[in-house]
């Protein structure tokens, strides 16, 4: 027999029940109701529910089949008008028959069927081996998985085992060893560099926290309308199941669970502790599934990663959770952890429909991780079941203890806050070394200008100083141009009375004038300043002119030009000078000369 697939709403006087079954025949189907019970055939197809309230056949009942779309719509009226019945979107709870939830019934009918196989067990086999009897103390096993219900499974998969949680050896490691060995190797795994890097860079994690979930709009809905009249009647309208989800539920075994006051404590911790992991990956994912979901919340919950049993408080649960968060993931920032149990008080609000739809999602990352699928085994199949059948009053309770729960960042014991106040002492510092070192910079900058304003004063005065130099220069070279050309006039002027008609010197001592030329020169050129050099070199010019005017001078002239009418030869020919300096004359005339005797004696008195 098939299950179809079905869904239940009502309104305030009728139950709708509408049953998809494709290729079933119209013309031969059977329904049948009474009070809590409703079953449904129509070949291949068969469905049993058991209702969560009363229902009754007094004629106003309806049923109609679409061929189309292959369903049947039954509408079933309500016993008492106007009550709700809650949990119709709880579909595995709704397949199975009600039974006893009490041990008793169960023991007894193990018993009976214990007595019935012994009874018709054939002879026993006297022959079988034997092994010798050895004394020997039990191993004992630790339970873990759902209610603690679960042992001896991680025996057989050793090989799964280091891929899907952390805890070596589950099986006989004790709950206090467990609980010992995953603090310290949260504390060995702990990274200050990490967390300070996330805190001081957090510009992922504020886009992060900008992301809004599914159930924030759900939950703004619900709160809109806290002040209506009908709210229990129109809440699970917030959360709608997709056909996935639905078939999801249909596949599951509905059974009941068994569970004692402190397995039960233990159950309600670690769905707090699952949440957690799921509004983490939700959030930092941004909704988008990718190979990393998994690991994040079986990585984070310690429910699901060192199977944790050891949770006395709520106030333990968000522990764990925050010091993990700290630990292990991508992002490692402390309003991560806050904004997950905001999360999680959101979707305990919405009750317990929207706790199964989280639960279903998480079933489903695993089911598509290799070896995660493990842990559906272990949890979240059976919180899927178990959260379908659980009173709407313990979850609301179950939230306010949460919402009343703070966390901070002492809470941890990882000394975030002794490393947030170090690292902002350190930046600090760097904040005012680096401005020390700006200013510094800035000194240093303008020192190099003043420098550099000084090196182009002072080469711009020696370049100046240095024009006036070579002014100087240029002025005493023409000067002493000028004196040199002088004094060869002034030469000339004493040369010419020595020389006659005939080309022939007409002086009687070449040594003396030689010697007072020497005398006169070095005494012009190193003793004498330019000014009143040249003021002499005007007297001594004015007096060879005057002595120039006398007849003998005339006639020494003509007798110079005529000379030089006759044969022209340059000046420089005349008074040309050898290697050692000397002046070479044609003749020396015996005769002495006057005017001679007067340039000499008017070197000598200048």
């Amino acid at each position: 027999m098939i299950t179809p697939a079905f869904e239940l709403t009502q309104d305030p006087d009728f139950l709708t029940v509408k049953i998809r079954v494709p290729y079933a025949r119209a013309s031969e189907f059977d329904v049948y109701f009474e009070g809590e019970d409703f079953k449904f055939y129509a070949k291949p197809y068969f469905l049993r529910l058991t209702l969560p309230g009363r229902i009754v056949e007094d004629g106003r009942e309806k049923a109609s089949y679409n061929t189309d779309e292959g369903t049947f719509t039954i509408r079933l009226p309500k016993e008492v008008p106007g009550q709700h019945f809650e949990g119709l979107d709880m579909l595995t709870s709704l397949l199975a028959p009600k039974k006893s939830r009490s041990a008793k019934p169960l023991v007894e009918e193990m018993a009976a069927s214990a007595e019935l196989s012994e009874e018709n067990e054939e002879e026993f086999d006297w022959e079988m081996e034997q092994i010798p009897y050895e004394e020997s103390t039990p191993a004992l096993q630790h339970p873990y998985g759902f209610g603690n219900l679960r042992s001896g499974v991680f025996q057989r998969l050793q090989d799964e085992l280091s891929d899907v949680i952390d805890l070596k050896d589950p099986d006989q490691t004790p709950a206090q060893e467990r609980r010992r060995k995953r603090l310290a190797a949260e504390a060995a795994k702990f990274e200050p560099d990490h967390y300070l890097a996330d805190f001081f860079e957090d510009e992922a994690i504020k886009h992060l926290l900008k992301y809004k979930p599914w159930w924030i709009d759900a939950h703004k809905k619900m709160t809109a309308l806290q002040g209506g009249s009908h709210q229990e009647h129109e809440s699970p309208t917030f959360v709608v199941f997709s056909e996935e989800e639905k078939e999801q539920m249909r596949k599951f075994t509905n059974k009941s669970y068994l569970l004692d006051k402190r397995s039960r404590h233990h159950v309600y911790l670690g769905l707090i502790d699952i949440l957690l992991a799921y509004c983490y990956e939700i959030c930092v994912n941004e909704g988008d599934k990718n190979v990393e979901s998994s690991w994040n919340i079986r990585k984070l919950s310690a429910t699901l990663c060192w199977l944790e049993v050891s949770f006395s408080s709520i106030h333990d649960v968000l522990v764990s959770f925050g010091r993990r968060v700290l630990c292990y993931p991508l992002y490692r920032h402390f309003g991560l952890v806050t904004r997950a149990l905001s999360d999680t008080v959101m979707i305990l609000q919405l009750g317990k429909a929207a706790v199964l739809k989280c639960l279903l999602d998480i079933h489903k990352i695993f089911m598509e991780s290799d070896p995660a699928y493990i842990l559906n085994d272990l949890f979240i199949t059976d919180y899927c079941i178990w959260i379908q059948k659980v009173k709407s009053k313990k979850l609301a309770a179950l939230c306010e203890s949460l919402q009343k729960t703070t966390l901070s960042k002492s809470h941890m014991g990882l000394e975030l806050e002794e490393l947030e106040a170090a690292a902002v002492l350190v930046q600090e510092e760097e904040k005012a070394l680096k401005a020390a070192g700006t200013v510094s910079k800035q000194q240093l900058l303008c020192s190099e200008s003043e420098t550099s304003d000084s090196e182009e004063s002072s080469s711009t005065s020696s370049s100046e100083t240095e024009g006036s130099d070579s002014d100087e220069q240029e002025s005493s070279t023409s000067e002493d141009g000028e004196i040199n050309s002088l004094q060869g006039t002034l030469q000339e002027e004493r040369t010419a009375p020595l020389i006659d008609c005939n080309g022939l010197r007409q002086g009687t001592n070449t040594s003396a004038m030689e010697a007072g030329d020497g005398k006169s020169k070095v005494s012009l050129q190193s003793t004498t300043p330019a000014g009143k050099l040249v003021e002499e070199l005007e007297m001594q010019i004015h007096s060879a002119m005057r002595l120039s005017e006398q007849p003998e001078g005339l006639a020494t002239a003509g007798c110079i030009s005529q000379e030089q009418e006759e044969n022209p030869v340059t000046e420089p020919d005349r008074f040309s000078e050898d290697a050692a300096g000397k002046r070479n004359f044609l003749e020396v005339s015996p005769k002495p000369n006057p005017l001679l005797f007067l340039c000499s004696t008017n070197e000598d008195e200048d």
